[in-house]
């Protein structure tokens, strides 16, 4: 494990695959530590829950790490993923949306949608995504701890 960086897992369906794949290819020459064995890399169609569950729970998991989540709009993957406990999958379709996700609501997963967001705004969103960090303000803690509260 990398101690510099968060392991991060990738997951796609058909829709994200080649965009995960560039963004996994610049994650790694960039030092991250990534699994990206959660998703299938041929071109057979892919439920997107089931990737998004294998991701949440890997995350589950392990303590501390990110998810990557891409679909044709990223708007399934992130129904699924927040099914799960402790997740808290933002949908971005901007840098600044990744930034408050992760600022003020500590998501831990990224989804995306790969036919709806170019290679290059994809990266700039997960460039923020990964650099940013969570605040320090009370209210914004207090507030994710309602999120996480079951009902």
């Amino acid at each position: 494990m990398n101690a510099k960086y968060p392991l991060i897992f990738l997951g796609s369906d058909h829709g994200g695959r080649e965009l995960r794949w560039q963004i996994r290819d610049r994650l790694i020459s960039l030092g991250y530590p990534v699994d990206d064995s959660l998703s299938i890399d041929t071109e057979e169609m892919t439920d997107y829950p089931d990737v998004a569950h294998a991701v949440a729970r890997a995350i589950q998991r392990n303590s501390g790490a990110l998810g990557i989540l891409l679909c044709g709009s990223g708007i399934g993957m992130s129904i699924a993923a927040n099914r799960h406990a402790g997740i808290r999958a933002a949908l971005c379709t901007t840098e600044y949306h990744a930034k408050l996700s992760r600022q003020h609501n500590f998501a831990n997963v990224l989804c995306l949608g790969a036919r709806l967001t170019g290679a290059d705004l994809a990266w700039e969103i997960v460039d923020t995504f990964l650099h940013t960090a969570a605040s320090s303000v009370e209210r914004h803690e207090r507030r994710v701890n309602k999120i996480d509260t079951e009902y």
